[in-house]
C-alpha cells in the first residue's frame, strides 16, 4: 500500500476506491488499513501538497525568528494556527551565525504581501507574546522544488 500511495492518491472523484480496486481490495478495507497504519505511526500523514505558483502564490517565504526557549513551544503553536502559515516548526540555532529557532512559512501573491503577513505575526507576537522575538528575517523561494517524503524502492 505505501508504495501505491508514495507518489500520491490518483486524481479522481473518488480516489481512495480508485486505489482500491489497482490493490485488489474493497475501498472499506483499504480505509482501515490505511487509519491503523497512521494510529500506529508508519505513516504520518496524508495530506495535499499544493503547487504554490500554479494557484498564484508566487512569494514563497520562509520567516525565521529568534524566540525565547522558553516560550517557543506556545509562540509556535501560535504562529502555526494562522491561516496563512503552511507550516510552522523548531529548529536548532547555530550560533553565532544562525540565531533562528522558529521557522514559519508564509505564501503570498507578492513580496509585499508576503512581508505584510509577516510584519502580522511580528505584531501578534509583541501583543501575545512581549519580549519573546529578539529578531527576524525572511528567506525568499527562488523556484519551487519537488516536495517528496521518503520513497521505499519497488
Amino acid at each position: 500500500m505505501v508504495l501505491a500511495t508514495q507518489d500520491g492518491l490518483p486524481l479522481v472523484a473518488r480516489p481512495y476506491a480508485a486505489l482500491a480496486e489497482q490493490l485488489g481490495c474493497d475501498e472499506e478495507t483499504l480505509r482501515a488499513r490505511l487509519a491503523r497504519m497512521l494510529e500506529s505511526g508508519r505513516i504520518r500523514r496524508i495530506g495535499a501538497v499544493p503547487n504554490h505558483y500554479a494557484i498564484g502564490y508566487t512569494a514563497n517565504g520562509m520567516s525565521v525568528w529568534d524566540i525565547d526557549d522558553a516560550l517557543i513551544d506556545a509562540v509556535g503553536e501560535r504562529i502555526g494556527a494562522l491561516e496563512f502559515v503552511t507550516h510552522c516548526y523548531r529548529r536548532p540555532r547555530h550560533l553565532p551565525d544562525w540565531p533562528y529557532n522558529l521557522f514559519a512559512m508564509v505564501h503570498a501573491a507578492s513580496r509585499d504581501a508576503a512581508l505584510a503577513r509577516v510584519a502580522e505575526i511580528a505584531a501578534l507576537l509583541e501583543r501575545e507574546f512581549r519580549g519573546a522575538c529578539r529578531g527576524r528575517d525572511v528567506l525568499f523561494s527562488a523556484g519551487i522544488l519537488k516536495k517528496t517524503g521518503l520513497r521505499i524502492g519497488g
